[in-house]
């Protein structure tokens, strides 16, 4: 009979030998294509010491607790802790069949996915696999539908992140796209099917790189949030988001001491803008100049670049800012600009993030291409979710709101709470140029010096128009305000709305125009 002391050496035992995954040769070749294992990516994304594992005992469907050859199942799970603040974790682990589900691995996946809901605190999933485990047929399948489940009951509840760190394809890409941000290194990709598939149903040639890597869906698609070079680059990025962000829809966003003081003018945005309001600026230029230290993490960077979205801090609490950006596209309103935006003012309000607009828009962006698209019901979306969000909402018009994007960026109308303007603001039905070729056709038809006659209606049209002072004189604008204010105006607003309650109409939900 065993000893209890020989009990305690096999239990040793079989520990590191799960810990080694598919084995030390199959650990090289994942290291010698660049890549970390499962256990080390999870090493670098918790604090040190702080994982706490489950189910470390779950083999690998098919093996015995054979200590000379017990195998773990694909995916390592458990517990740790971001800056001392709780998060639930998986990693999935290439060395063990390629990292493919399996009825036994979903079930561990599961198993956190619904503490977390229990805890109220955030779950972050590391993938790199290889799709549905093809040996177990429907019950793999099975669970992916069972992760899938919990992605959607967690939505808006608790934050979800994904970090894709090799292939994810099929059933495998749905889970991450439920989640509310996705991050990508350079060796991922991700993909409904793969290219060998491709080529054979519909004969284009096309390699993992241009159909699923990071960059292809950082600019094309938008799935990638955020595309970075280098897995400790990555996971240390991922440490950065979850440090804006609540555990829970039930919480505000973490405070954070940043030393910035709330009372500071900044007297360089009053030459951020050109005079010539045809110029194009950097709205970055300001963004980084009204948040606590410049700190400004951006979301979705390489997708839609004429929208800017992302993470900052006021008085060290997490704002989120949606701003156009006129250095693309002068920065209109298209149907990627509008689901970016749209998006993202969704989790903000979620996980009651204050909203903070700045506008500079000349209006939606016309043409077949955007019609066929779709552009009326992806500008709704914008639309929509400026609309639904109940949080503090502050919008600042730096330069242009022209027609229809007057109203779909965070304007009064859509229950806004603080509307200022700028000076140099300009509101209008439409740009003066074409308002006054429109309304002043029959005169400049007449006149003797069409371009002398087009510009004092120009002028005439800014002056009754084309200003802050009109929506002013309404209430459509709370005040026109010295730019240099800016931001300890914002901050001011902000603590005003603290104890704000605003809520929607009782339903089930809305019916957002997908």
């Amino acid at each position: 009979m065993a000893t209890n002391e020989e009990k305690l050496d096999q239990l040793e035992q079989i520990r590191e030998r799960l810990k080694l995954g598919g084995g030390e040769k199959r650990i090289e070749t994942q290291h010698g294509k660049g890549k970390l294992t499962a256990r080390e990516r999870l090493n670098l994304l918790l604090d040190e010491g702080s994982f706490e594992e489950f189910d470390p005992l779950v083999l690998l469907a098919g093996t015995e607790y054979d200590p000379e050859k017990v195998q773990a199942e694909a995916v390592v799970t458990g517990w740790g802790t971001i800056e001392g603040r709780g998060c639930y974790v998986f990693s999935q682990d290439f060395t063990v069949v390629g990292g493919s589900l399996s009825q036994r691995m979903g079930e561990k996946c599961i198993k956190i996915m619904d503490l977390a809901m229990k805890n109220g605190v955030p779950v972050i999933g590391l993938n790199d696999g290889g799709g549905a485990r093809i040996q177990e047929g429907v019950d793999s399948l099975a669970s992916y539908g069972d992760i899938f489940l919990r992605n959607v009951l967690s939505s808006g509840v608790i934050p979800q992140i994904s970090v894709i760190l090799g292939p994810a394809a099929g059933g495998a890409v749905y889970s991450p796209a439920l989640t509310d941000f996705i991050f990508m290194t350079q060796a991922s990709y991700m993909y409904v099917t793969g290219p060998d598939v491709v080529k054979t149903v519909t004969g284009e040639v096309v390699t993992h790189e241009e159909l699923g890597g990071a960059m292809t869906h950082a600019t094309r698609s938008g799935v990638c949030h955020f595309a970075i070079e280098g897995e400790e680059a990555c996971l240390q990025e991922v440490r950065r988001l979850f440090s804006f962000l609540p555990l829970n829809n039930m919480e505000e966003p973490p405070l954070m001491e940043t030393g910035d003081d709330p009372a500071r003018r900044d007297e360089e945005l009053l030459h951020i803008l050109p005079d010539d309001v045809g110029r194009p600026y950097d709205m970055r230029e300001i963004v980084y100049r009204l948040v606590d230290a410049g700190d400004f993490l951006e979301v979705h960077e390489h997708f839609a670049q004429n929208m800017i979205v992302g993470f900052g801090r006021m008085e060290g609490r997490t704002i989120g800012i949606v701003g156009n950006q006129p250095l693309y596209n002068a920065g209109v309103l298209d149907i990627d600009a509008s689901r970016k935006a749209a998006r993202f003012v969704r989790f903000c309000d979620a996980f009651n993030i204050p909203i903070i607009t700045l506008v500079d828009v000349p209006g939606y962006l016309p043409g077949t291409s955007q019609e066929y698209g779709g552009i009326i019901s992806h500008g709704a979306k914008l639309v929509y979710a400026y609309a639904e969000a109940t949080v503090p909402k502050i919008t600042i018009i730096i330069r242009k709101a022209t027609g229809g994007a007057y109203d779909a960026m965070g304007s009064k109308h859509l229950r806004a709470d603080v509307n200022l303007a700028w000076p140099t603001a300009e509101i209008a039905v439409m740009g003066p140029d074409a308002a006054v070729n429109i309304i002043h056709r029959a005169e400049l038809a007449r006149a003797k010096d069409i371009d002398k006659a087009r510009d004092e209606f120009v002028v005439d049209y800014k002056a009754k128009f084309a200003n802050p002072y009109v929506a002013a004189s309404r209430g459509f604008i709370d005040d026109v305000i010295d730019p240099r204010d800016t931001r300890p105006r914002i901050i001011r607003a902000l603590n005003m709305l603290r104890s704000k309650s605003d809520q929607m109409p009782a339903k089930k939900h809305g019916n957002l125009p997908l």
